[in-house]
Protein backbone atom coordinates (compact mmCIF):
# COMPACT_ATOMS: atom_id res chain seq x y z
CA UNK A 1 0.00 0.00 0.00
CA UNK A 2 0.74 3.43 -1.06
CA UNK A 3 1.47 6.66 1.66
CA UNK A 4 2.22 9.79 0.58
CA UNK A 5 1.16 12.96 1.90
CA UNK A 6 -2.08 15.66 1.57
CA UNK A 7 -3.25 18.49 1.56
CA UNK A 8 -6.94 17.92 2.10
CA UNK A 9 -9.44 20.53 0.59
CA UNK A 10 -12.20 22.29 2.72
CA UNK A 11 -15.91 21.38 1.39
CA UNK A 12 -18.01 24.04 -0.27
CA UNK A 13 -20.15 25.52 2.16
CA UNK A 14 -18.62 24.96 5.39
CA UNK A 15 -16.61 26.94 7.66
CA UNK A 16 -14.20 24.72 10.36
CA UNK A 17 -11.79 26.30 11.82
CA UNK A 18 -8.66 23.61 12.00
CA UNK A 19 -7.73 22.00 15.02
CA UNK A 20 -4.87 25.39 15.56
CA UNK A 21 -2.04 24.38 17.61
CA UNK A 22 0.63 25.34 15.77
CA UNK A 23 1.68 27.78 18.71
CA UNK A 24 1.34 25.14 21.20
CA UNK A 25 4.46 23.85 23.32
CA UNK A 26 6.93 21.47 21.54
CA UNK A 27 6.44 18.47 23.82
CA UNK A 28 2.47 18.76 22.73
CA UNK A 29 3.79 19.03 19.00
CA UNK A 30 5.72 15.94 20.10
CA UNK A 31 2.64 13.63 21.52
CA UNK A 32 0.34 14.86 18.38
CA UNK A 33 3.41 14.02 15.58
CA UNK A 34 3.17 10.35 18.01
CA UNK A 35 -0.31 9.84 17.73
CA UNK A 36 -0.88 10.44 14.32
CA UNK A 37 2.25 8.36 13.28
CA UNK A 38 0.94 5.35 15.02
CA UNK A 39 -2.30 5.74 13.94
CA UNK A 40 -1.24 5.70 10.39
CA UNK A 41 0.83 2.37 11.32
CA UNK A 42 -2.10 0.56 12.75
CA UNK A 43 -4.32 2.07 9.72
CA UNK A 44 -1.57 0.29 7.33
CA UNK A 45 -1.11 -2.92 9.40
CA UNK A 46 -4.94 -3.70 9.31
CA UNK A 47 -4.02 -3.76 5.60
CA UNK A 48 -1.30 -5.87 5.34
CA UNK A 49 -0.84 -7.87 8.91
CA UNK A 50 -3.64 -10.59 8.11
CA UNK A 51 -2.13 -11.58 4.74
CA UNK A 52 0.65 -13.98 6.24
CA UNK A 53 -1.87 -15.01 8.53
CA UNK A 54 -4.23 -16.37 6.46
CA UNK A 55 -3.87 -19.98 5.79
CA UNK A 56 -4.01 -20.27 9.88
CA UNK A 57 -7.49 -18.35 9.27
CA UNK A 58 -8.22 -20.63 6.86
CA UNK A 59 -7.23 -23.90 8.96
CA UNK A 60 -9.08 -22.37 11.95
CA UNK A 61 -12.42 -21.14 10.53
CA UNK A 62 -12.67 -23.66 8.29
CA UNK A 63 -12.51 -21.16 5.53
CA UNK A 64 -13.05 -22.28 1.85
CA UNK A 65 -10.21 -20.91 -1.21
CA UNK A 66 -12.83 -18.46 -2.25
CA UNK A 67 -14.55 -17.22 1.23
CA UNK A 68 -11.04 -16.52 2.30
CA UNK A 69 -11.02 -13.55 0.11
CA UNK A 70 -13.61 -11.52 2.75
CA UNK A 71 -10.88 -11.42 5.14
CA UNK A 72 -8.88 -8.90 2.82
CA UNK A 73 -12.29 -7.78 0.47
CA UNK A 74 -13.87 -6.93 3.21
CA UNK A 75 -11.44 -4.40 4.73
CA UNK A 76 -10.42 -2.77 1.24
CA UNK A 77 -13.94 -2.46 0.20
CA UNK A 78 -15.44 -0.80 3.04
CA UNK A 79 -12.06 1.36 3.96
CA UNK A 80 -11.97 2.38 -0.21
CA UNK A 81 -15.34 3.30 -0.62
CA UNK A 82 -15.91 5.12 2.77
CA UNK A 83 -12.66 6.92 2.60
CA UNK A 84 -13.92 10.29 0.83
CA UNK A 85 -17.26 10.22 2.83
CA UNK A 86 -14.67 9.66 6.06
CA UNK A 87 -12.89 13.25 5.10
CA UNK A 88 -16.17 14.90 4.84
CA UNK A 89 -17.12 14.20 7.98
CA UNK A 90 -14.21 15.03 9.85
CA UNK A 91 -14.34 18.48 8.17
CA UNK A 92 -18.05 18.63 8.82
CA UNK A 93 -17.71 17.50 12.88
CA UNK A 94 -14.20 17.98 13.42
CA UNK A 95 -11.38 16.14 13.08
CA UNK A 96 -10.28 15.31 16.57
CA UNK A 97 -14.01 14.15 17.42
CA UNK A 98 -13.72 11.90 14.08
CA UNK A 99 -10.17 10.51 14.94
CA UNK A 100 -11.09 9.73 18.67
CA UNK A 101 -14.43 8.03 17.23
CA UNK A 102 -12.65 5.87 14.37
CA UNK A 103 -9.71 5.19 16.31
CA UNK A 104 -12.65 3.99 19.29
CA UNK A 105 -14.43 1.92 16.89
CA UNK A 106 -11.06 0.39 15.30
CA UNK A 107 -10.18 -0.62 18.88
CA UNK A 108 -13.37 -2.15 19.64
CA UNK A 109 -13.82 -3.92 15.75
CA UNK A 110 -10.25 -5.57 16.63
CA UNK A 111 -11.26 -6.93 19.51
CA UNK A 112 -14.16 -8.41 18.65
CA UNK A 113 -12.22 -9.91 15.32
CA UNK A 114 -9.42 -11.77 16.96
CA UNK A 115 -12.34 -13.42 19.07
CA UNK A 116 -14.32 -14.65 15.86
CA UNK A 117 -15.35 -18.04 16.33
CA UNK A 118 -17.09 -18.47 13.11
CA UNK A 119 -16.19 -16.89 9.04
CA UNK A 120 -18.87 -13.95 9.23
CA UNK A 121 -17.51 -12.94 12.47
CA UNK A 122 -14.38 -11.96 11.71
CA UNK A 123 -15.95 -10.81 7.82
CA UNK A 124 -18.46 -8.38 9.71
CA UNK A 125 -15.05 -7.42 12.02
CA UNK A 126 -12.69 -6.89 9.59
CA UNK A 127 -15.71 -4.38 7.38
CA UNK A 128 -16.14 -2.51 10.63
CA UNK A 129 -12.39 -2.29 10.89
CA UNK A 130 -12.04 -0.70 7.22
CA UNK A 131 -14.92 2.04 8.20
CA UNK A 132 -13.14 3.09 11.08
CA UNK A 133 -10.41 3.37 9.01
CA UNK A 134 -12.08 5.63 6.54
CA UNK A 135 -12.78 8.07 9.55
CA UNK A 136 -9.19 7.97 11.38
CA UNK A 137 -7.02 8.08 8.04
CA UNK A 138 -8.49 11.98 6.91
CA UNK A 139 -8.54 13.14 10.31
CA UNK A 140 -5.20 12.38 11.03
CA UNK A 141 -4.37 14.20 7.68
CA UNK A 142 -5.88 17.02 8.71
CA UNK A 143 -4.66 17.32 12.39
CA UNK A 144 -1.02 17.57 11.17
CA UNK A 145 -2.74 21.26 9.48
CA UNK A 146 -3.65 22.34 12.01
CA UNK A 147 -0.78 21.31 14.29
CA UNK A 148 2.34 21.93 12.67
CA UNK A 149 3.09 25.65 11.36
CA UNK A 150 3.41 25.39 7.54
CA UNK A 151 7.25 25.21 6.26
CA UNK A 152 9.74 23.44 7.23
CA UNK A 153 8.11 22.15 10.39
CA UNK A 154 5.34 20.36 8.66
CA UNK A 155 7.36 19.39 5.87
CA UNK A 156 8.93 17.20 8.94
CA UNK A 157 5.65 15.87 10.27
CA UNK A 158 4.81 14.89 6.82
CA UNK A 159 7.83 13.12 6.30
CA UNK A 160 7.62 11.15 9.81
CA UNK A 161 3.53 10.16 8.80
CA UNK A 162 4.83 8.98 5.29
CA UNK A 163 7.90 7.09 6.47
CA UNK A 164 5.07 4.99 8.97
CA UNK A 165 3.15 4.54 6.84
CA UNK A 166 5.93 3.22 4.54
CA UNK A 167 7.26 0.97 6.80
CA UNK A 168 3.51 -0.40 7.81
CA UNK A 169 3.08 -2.20 4.52
CA UNK A 170 6.77 -4.24 5.29
CA UNK A 171 6.17 -4.45 9.16
CA UNK A 172 3.14 -5.84 8.49
CA UNK A 173 3.78 -9.31 7.14
CA UNK A 174 6.93 -9.27 9.78
CA UNK A 175 5.06 -9.08 12.50
CA UNK A 176 1.71 -11.26 10.77
CA UNK A 177 4.11 -14.00 10.91
CA UNK A 178 5.98 -13.24 14.41
CA UNK A 179 2.22 -13.12 16.39
CA UNK A 180 1.04 -16.24 13.63
CA UNK A 181 4.22 -18.69 14.94
CA UNK A 182 4.36 -17.46 18.20
CA UNK A 183 0.75 -16.87 19.54
CA UNK A 184 -2.16 -17.12 16.75
CA UNK A 185 -3.66 -15.64 14.13
CA UNK A 186 -6.22 -14.21 16.54
CA UNK A 187 -3.00 -11.61 17.55
CA UNK A 188 -2.80 -10.34 14.04
CA UNK A 189 -6.18 -8.61 15.35
CA UNK A 190 -5.81 -8.05 18.99
CA UNK A 191 -2.54 -5.83 18.40
CA UNK A 192 -4.93 -3.32 17.74
CA UNK A 193 -5.94 -2.80 21.28
CA UNK A 194 -3.08 -1.60 23.22
CA UNK A 195 -2.32 0.27 20.13
CA UNK A 196 -5.75 1.69 20.22
CA UNK A 197 -6.46 2.53 23.69
CA UNK A 198 -2.85 4.51 24.02
CA UNK A 199 -3.78 6.45 20.90
CA UNK A 200 -7.03 7.32 22.43
CA UNK A 201 -5.89 8.81 25.96
CA UNK A 202 -2.80 10.16 24.25
CA UNK A 203 -4.90 12.12 21.27
CA UNK A 204 -6.69 13.67 24.12
CA UNK A 205 -4.14 14.90 25.44
CA UNK A 206 -2.77 15.99 22.51
CA UNK A 207 -5.46 17.73 20.58
CA UNK A 208 -7.30 20.40 22.33
CA UNK A 209 -11.08 20.24 22.09
CA UNK A 210 -12.67 22.03 18.87
CA UNK A 211 -15.54 23.93 18.53
CA UNK A 212 -16.50 23.15 14.55
CA UNK A 213 -19.26 25.86 12.85
CA UNK A 214 -20.60 24.66 10.00
CA UNK A 215 -23.37 26.14 7.52
CA UNK A 216 -23.87 22.87 5.58
CA UNK A 217 -23.83 19.34 7.06
CA UNK A 218 -25.08 17.65 3.60
CA UNK A 219 -23.31 14.41 3.21
CA UNK A 220 -23.62 12.34 0.28
CA UNK A 221 -24.94 9.53 1.98
CA UNK A 222 -26.33 7.90 -0.95
CA UNK A 223 -23.85 8.20 -3.12
CA UNK A 224 -21.55 6.34 -0.32
CA UNK A 225 -24.36 3.79 0.26
CA UNK A 226 -24.67 2.99 -3.81
CA UNK A 227 -21.07 2.95 -4.65
CA UNK A 228 -19.81 0.93 -1.63
CA UNK A 229 -22.88 -1.65 -1.62
CA UNK A 230 -22.68 -1.72 -5.68
CA UNK A 231 -19.06 -2.80 -5.58
CA UNK A 232 -19.48 -4.93 -2.79
CA UNK A 233 -22.30 -7.09 -4.82
CA UNK A 234 -20.07 -6.99 -7.98
CA UNK A 235 -17.49 -8.37 -5.53
CA UNK A 236 -19.74 -10.90 -4.62
CA UNK A 237 -20.35 -11.84 -7.75
CA UNK A 238 -17.05 -12.57 -9.13
CA UNK A 239 -16.29 -14.19 -5.94
CA UNK A 240 -19.53 -16.71 -6.34
CA UNK A 241 -18.38 -17.44 -9.79
CA UNK A 242 -15.51 -19.43 -8.86
CA UNK A 243 -17.84 -22.40 -7.30
CA UNK A 244 -20.72 -22.17 -8.99
CA UNK A 245 -21.62 -21.48 -13.22
CA UNK A 246 -21.32 -17.42 -14.51
CA UNK A 247 -25.38 -17.85 -15.81
CA UNK A 248 -26.59 -19.16 -12.02
CA UNK A 249 -28.95 -16.69 -10.07
CA UNK A 250 -25.83 -16.60 -7.15
CA UNK A 251 -23.73 -15.04 -9.54
CA UNK A 252 -25.84 -13.14 -12.52
CA UNK A 253 -28.22 -11.37 -9.68
CA UNK A 254 -25.39 -9.67 -7.60
CA UNK A 255 -23.63 -8.87 -11.02
CA UNK A 256 -26.58 -7.16 -12.10
CA UNK A 257 -27.64 -5.23 -8.93
CA UNK A 258 -24.05 -4.21 -8.37
CA UNK A 259 -23.78 -3.06 -11.71
CA UNK A 260 -26.94 -0.77 -11.52
CA UNK A 261 -25.95 0.52 -7.55
CA UNK A 262 -23.12 1.70 -9.57
CA UNK A 263 -24.68 3.31 -12.59
CA UNK A 264 -27.18 4.93 -9.61
CA UNK A 265 -23.94 6.27 -8.22
CA UNK A 266 -22.73 8.02 -11.37
CA UNK A 267 -26.01 9.68 -11.89
CA UNK A 268 -26.48 10.40 -8.16
CA UNK A 269 -22.73 12.15 -8.29
CA UNK A 270 -23.64 14.07 -11.64
CA UNK A 271 -26.88 15.78 -9.84
CA UNK A 272 -25.56 16.18 -6.27
CA UNK A 273 -24.98 19.72 -5.21
CA UNK A 274 -22.26 18.38 -2.52
CA UNK A 275 -20.72 14.69 -4.39
CA UNK A 276 -18.37 12.71 -3.03
CA UNK A 277 -16.74 12.48 -6.48
CA UNK A 278 -17.19 15.38 -8.98
CA UNK A 279 -17.28 13.50 -12.22
CA UNK A 280 -15.70 16.68 -13.72
CA UNK A 281 -12.36 15.70 -12.42
CA UNK A 282 -12.02 12.40 -14.93
CA UNK A 283 -12.10 15.13 -17.91
CA UNK A 284 -8.56 15.18 -17.56
CA UNK A 285 -6.79 12.60 -19.48
CA UNK A 286 -3.56 12.13 -17.53
CA UNK A 287 -5.85 11.99 -14.17
CA UNK A 288 -8.11 9.45 -15.40
CA UNK A 289 -4.78 7.36 -16.99
CA UNK A 290 -3.31 7.79 -13.26
CA UNK A 291 -6.34 6.21 -11.62
CA UNK A 292 -6.56 3.80 -13.97
CA UNK A 293 -3.23 2.55 -14.21
CA UNK A 294 -3.49 2.60 -10.02
CA UNK A 295 -6.64 0.12 -10.38
CA UNK A 296 -4.03 -1.78 -12.08
CA UNK A 297 -1.37 -2.05 -9.51
CA UNK A 298 -3.71 -2.28 -6.23
CA UNK A 299 -5.10 -5.53 -8.24
CA UNK A 300 -1.60 -6.69 -8.79
CA UNK A 301 0.27 -6.11 -5.02
CA UNK A 302 -3.08 -7.80 -4.08
CA UNK A 303 -2.93 -11.00 -6.10
CA UNK A 304 1.12 -10.47 -5.04
CA UNK A 305 0.53 -10.72 -1.23
CA UNK A 306 -2.46 -13.47 -1.47
CA UNK A 307 -1.19 -15.58 -3.58
CA UNK A 308 2.24 -15.88 -2.61
CA UNK A 309 1.31 -16.20 0.92
CA UNK A 310 -1.37 -19.10 0.24
CA UNK A 311 1.76 -21.05 -2.60
CA UNK A 312 4.81 -20.14 0.41
CA UNK A 313 3.02 -21.85 3.31
CA UNK A 314 0.73 -24.71 1.57
CA UNK A 315 2.90 -25.65 -1.17
CA UNK A 316 6.41 -25.17 0.07
CA UNK A 317 5.71 -25.51 3.46
CA UNK A 318 7.18 -22.22 4.88
CA UNK A 319 6.27 -21.12 8.20
CA UNK A 320 4.05 -17.59 8.83
CA UNK A 321 7.46 -16.31 10.00
CA UNK A 322 9.46 -17.50 7.00
CA UNK A 323 6.74 -16.14 4.96
CA UNK A 324 6.44 -12.66 6.36
CA UNK A 325 10.69 -12.36 6.36
CA UNK A 326 10.02 -14.05 2.54
CA UNK A 327 8.39 -10.77 1.56
CA UNK A 328 10.84 -8.14 2.98
CA UNK A 329 12.52 -8.13 -0.68
CA UNK A 330 9.69 -6.53 -1.92
CA UNK A 331 9.66 -3.62 0.70
CA UNK A 332 13.72 -2.91 -0.17
CA UNK A 333 12.75 -2.54 -3.89
CA UNK A 334 9.69 -0.63 -3.30
CA UNK A 335 11.59 1.64 -0.67
CA UNK A 336 14.85 2.18 -2.91
CA UNK A 337 12.80 2.81 -6.46
CA UNK A 338 10.45 5.41 -4.68
CA UNK A 339 13.24 7.17 -3.38
CA UNK A 340 15.23 7.13 -6.54
CA UNK A 341 11.73 7.94 -8.55
CA UNK A 342 11.35 11.34 -5.79
CA UNK A 343 14.54 12.47 -7.53
CA UNK A 344 14.71 11.81 -11.02
CA UNK A 345 10.66 12.96 -11.69
CA UNK A 346 11.78 16.40 -11.91
CA UNK A 347 14.00 15.73 -14.99
CA UNK A 348 12.36 12.99 -16.82
CA UNK A 349 8.23 13.65 -15.93
CA UNK A 350 5.92 11.04 -14.96
CA UNK A 351 5.56 9.40 -18.27
CA UNK A 352 8.80 7.50 -18.16
CA UNK A 353 8.79 6.48 -14.84
CA UNK A 354 4.94 5.22 -14.70
CA UNK A 355 6.34 3.43 -17.94
CA UNK A 356 9.37 2.01 -16.81
CA UNK A 357 7.37 0.82 -13.30
CA UNK A 358 4.55 -0.94 -14.90
CA UNK A 359 6.82 -2.57 -17.47
CA UNK A 360 9.12 -4.11 -14.36
CA UNK A 361 5.91 -5.08 -12.76
CA UNK A 362 4.97 -7.04 -15.63
CA UNK A 363 7.73 -8.47 -16.29
CA UNK A 364 7.64 -10.02 -12.16
CA UNK A 365 4.46 -10.99 -12.67
CA UNK A 366 5.59 -13.24 -16.15
CA UNK A 367 7.99 -14.74 -14.24
CA UNK A 368 5.87 -15.58 -11.23
CA UNK A 369 3.44 -17.47 -13.62
CA UNK A 370 6.47 -19.79 -14.31
CA UNK A 371 6.35 -20.95 -10.61
CA UNK A 372 6.08 -25.14 -9.65
CA UNK A 373 5.14 -27.27 -6.50
CA UNK A 374 9.22 -27.99 -6.76
CA UNK A 375 9.88 -23.94 -6.55
CA UNK A 376 12.90 -22.48 -4.33
CA UNK A 377 12.86 -19.04 -2.81
CA UNK A 378 16.30 -18.11 -3.71
CA UNK A 379 15.74 -19.04 -7.50
CA UNK A 380 12.52 -18.57 -8.27
CA UNK A 381 10.89 -15.97 -5.48
CA UNK A 382 13.62 -13.49 -4.73
CA UNK A 383 14.47 -12.23 -8.62
CA UNK A 384 10.32 -11.05 -9.05
CA UNK A 385 9.85 -9.67 -5.68
CA UNK A 386 12.97 -6.85 -6.04
CA UNK A 387 11.32 -6.79 -9.74
CA UNK A 388 7.94 -6.36 -8.41
CA UNK A 389 8.95 -4.32 -5.60
CA UNK A 390 10.52 -1.99 -7.82
CA UNK A 391 8.10 -1.38 -10.39
CA UNK A 392 5.60 -0.26 -7.89
CA UNK A 393 7.78 1.86 -6.56
CA UNK A 394 8.77 4.00 -9.81
CA UNK A 395 5.36 4.52 -10.10
CA UNK A 396 4.05 5.73 -6.40
CA UNK A 397 4.94 9.39 -6.67
CA UNK A 398 4.62 10.00 -10.77
CA UNK A 399 1.04 8.69 -10.10
CA UNK A 400 -0.24 11.19 -7.19
CA UNK A 401 1.47 14.11 -9.37
CA UNK A 402 -0.15 12.95 -12.45
CA UNK A 403 -3.37 13.30 -10.80
CA UNK A 404 -3.36 16.73 -9.28
CA UNK A 405 -1.48 17.97 -11.83
CA UNK A 406 -3.48 20.96 -13.40
CA UNK A 407 -6.46 20.67 -10.62
CA UNK A 408 -7.65 23.79 -9.31
CA UNK A 409 -6.35 23.89 -5.63
CA UNK A 410 -9.69 22.93 -4.45
CA UNK A 411 -9.83 19.65 -6.04
CA UNK A 412 -6.49 18.44 -5.39
CA UNK A 413 -7.75 16.67 -1.80
CA UNK A 414 -10.53 14.72 -4.11
CA UNK A 415 -7.88 14.26 -6.55
CA UNK A 416 -5.15 12.60 -4.28
CA UNK A 417 -7.96 10.66 -2.04
CA UNK A 418 -9.51 8.82 -5.18
CA UNK A 419 -6.70 7.50 -6.49
CA UNK A 420 -6.16 5.81 -2.88
CA UNK A 421 -9.85 4.82 -3.17
CA UNK A 422 -8.87 3.51 -6.73
CA UNK A 423 -6.18 1.41 -4.96
CA UNK A 424 -8.02 -0.25 -2.66
CA UNK A 425 -11.10 -0.92 -5.39
CA UNK A 426 -8.64 -2.24 -7.51
CA UNK A 427 -7.33 -4.64 -4.83
CA UNK A 428 -10.37 -5.88 -3.83
CA UNK A 429 -11.64 -6.27 -7.79
CA UNK A 430 -8.85 -7.75 -8.51
CA UNK A 431 -8.44 -10.53 -5.95
CA UNK A 432 -12.18 -11.36 -6.53
CA UNK A 433 -11.74 -12.14 -10.18
CA UNK A 434 -8.23 -13.23 -10.15
CA UNK A 435 -9.30 -15.78 -7.20
CA UNK A 436 -11.79 -17.10 -9.46
CA UNK A 437 -8.99 -17.65 -12.15
CA UNK A 438 -7.13 -19.19 -9.81
CA UNK A 439 -9.68 -21.32 -8.29
CA UNK A 440 -11.28 -22.23 -12.06
CA UNK A 441 -7.65 -23.44 -13.55
CA UNK A 442 -6.61 -25.28 -10.69
CA UNK A 443 -10.01 -27.31 -10.49
CA UNK A 444 -9.16 -28.38 -14.17
CA UNK A 445 -5.59 -28.64 -13.62
CA UNK A 446 -6.57 -31.65 -10.61
CA UNK A 447 -9.12 -33.27 -13.04
CA UNK A 448 -6.70 -33.08 -16.20
CA UNK A 449 -4.30 -35.02 -13.54
CA UNK A 450 -6.43 -36.93 -11.60
CA UNK A 451 -10.22 -37.64 -13.57
CA UNK A 452 -13.18 -36.01 -12.00
CA UNK A 453 -14.09 -39.26 -9.26
CA UNK A 454 -10.71 -38.73 -7.67
CA UNK A 455 -10.25 -35.00 -8.01
CA UNK A 456 -13.73 -34.47 -6.65
CA UNK A 457 -12.37 -36.59 -3.38
CA UNK A 458 -8.88 -34.43 -3.41
CA UNK A 459 -10.89 -31.40 -3.12
CA UNK A 460 -12.36 -32.52 0.25
CA UNK A 461 -8.47 -32.09 1.91
CA UNK A 462 -8.07 -28.31 3.56
CA UNK A 463 -4.59 -27.05 3.78
CA UNK A 464 -3.53 -28.40 7.11
CA UNK A 465 -4.44 -32.06 5.97
CA UNK A 466 -1.25 -31.90 3.50
CA UNK A 467 0.45 -34.78 5.93
CA UNK A 468 -2.68 -37.02 5.38
CA UNK A 469 -3.03 -37.07 1.85
CA UNK A 470 -1.54 -39.70 0.24
CA UNK A 471 2.03 -39.14 -1.75
CA UNK A 472 -0.16 -39.17 -5.27
CA UNK A 473 -2.93 -37.10 -3.93
CA UNK A 474 -0.75 -34.71 -2.62
CA UNK A 475 1.84 -34.54 -5.33
CA UNK A 476 -1.32 -33.92 -7.68
CA UNK A 477 -3.06 -30.90 -5.36
CA UNK A 478 -0.06 -28.81 -4.72
CA UNK A 479 0.63 -28.79 -8.82
CA UNK A 480 -2.81 -27.89 -9.48
CA UNK A 481 -2.80 -25.42 -6.38
CA UNK A 482 0.61 -23.77 -8.42
CA UNK A 483 -0.88 -23.92 -11.37
CA UNK A 484 -4.08 -22.03 -10.57
CA UNK A 485 -1.62 -19.38 -9.15
CA UNK A 486 0.53 -19.54 -11.94
CA UNK A 487 -2.81 -18.65 -14.67
CA UNK A 488 -3.76 -15.73 -11.70
CA UNK A 489 -0.06 -14.18 -12.08
CA UNK A 490 -0.07 -14.41 -15.76
CA UNK A 491 -3.37 -12.79 -16.33
CA UNK A 492 -2.34 -9.88 -14.05
CA UNK A 493 0.90 -9.52 -15.68
CA UNK A 494 -0.99 -8.88 -18.72
CA UNK A 495 -3.34 -6.45 -16.56
CA UNK A 496 0.03 -4.66 -15.84
CA UNK A 497 1.07 -4.92 -19.22
CA UNK A 498 -2.42 -2.36 -19.86
CA UNK A 499 -1.24 -0.17 -17.63
CA UNK A 500 1.55 -0.29 -19.35
CA UNK A 501 0.33 0.69 -22.76
CA UNK A 502 -1.59 3.64 -20.64
CA UNK A 503 1.44 5.16 -19.27
CA UNK A 504 2.96 5.23 -22.83
CA UNK A 505 -0.21 6.33 -25.03
CA UNK A 506 -2.17 8.39 -22.15
CA UNK A 507 -0.25 10.14 -19.74
CA UNK A 508 0.83 13.58 -21.10
CA UNK A 509 1.89 15.47 -18.01
CA UNK A 510 5.79 17.03 -18.40
CA UNK A 511 7.75 17.54 -15.80
CA UNK A 512 7.08 21.15 -15.41
CA UNK A 513 3.60 20.04 -15.17
CA UNK A 514 4.09 18.28 -11.78
CA UNK A 515 6.55 20.83 -10.46
CA UNK A 516 4.05 22.39 -9.32
CA UNK A 517 1.10 20.34 -8.40
CA UNK A 518 0.50 19.82 -4.61
CA UNK A 519 -0.47 16.26 -3.67
CA UNK A 520 -3.66 15.99 -1.49
CA UNK A 521 -4.51 13.01 0.57
CA UNK A 522 -3.24 9.71 -0.38
CA UNK A 523 -2.85 6.71 2.55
Amino acid sequence: MSERSVKRSRPTGTAVPPVDTTAGPASRKGLALAVIAIAQLMVVLDVSIVNVALPSIQNALDFSATDLEWVVNAYALAFGGLLLLGGRIADLYGQRRTFLVGVAVLTVASLLGGMATHQGWLIAARAVQGVSGALVAPAALALIAGTFAEGAERTRAMGVYAAMGGAGGALGNVLGGVFTDALSWRWVLFVNVPIGVFLLFAAVRAFPAERVTVTDRRLDLPGAVTSTVGMSLVVYGLIHAATEDWGSTGTVVPLAVGAALLAAFVVIEARSESPLMPLGIFRDRNRSGAYAIMLALGAGMIVLFYFLTLFMQIVLGFSPLRTGFAFLPFAVGAAVCATISSQVLGRVGPRVLLATGTALAAVAFFWFSRLGADAGYTGDLLGPLVLAGGGVGLCFVPLTLAAVAGVDKARSGVSSALLNAGQQVGAALGLAALGTVAVAAAEDRLTELMGAAAAASAEHYGPADAAKMPPDVKAAVFDSLAHGYGVAFLVTAFVLLGAFLLAVTVIRVSAEDVADAEPGVVI
